[in-house]
């Protein structure tokens, strides 16, 4: 878990990322700094009962943006 833990969390600030970047676009603003960010839940489970050895990793990270005119 420790080997794919930091790639996740990348992963899922760059997601952010992109998000944040076309709600400021669609709202004619500029995406600025990042106000807050915090990392929520990982999460491994079994993919469904009958493949238990091939797992569903999540992460939920939250990322807060400014945005400007």
């Amino acid at each position: 878990m420790n080997d794919i833990k930091p790639g996740m969390i990348e992963e899922a600030t760059k997601n952010a990322s992109e998000v944040a970047e076309k709600f400021a676009r669609h709202s004619n603003s500029k995406l600025g700094k990042i106000k807050r960010a915090s990392q929520g839940q990982f999460s491994i489970d079994d993919r469904d009962s009958n493949t238990p050895h091939i797992k569903k990793v999540r992460v939920v990270s939250t990322v807060e943006y400014y945005l400007t005119d």
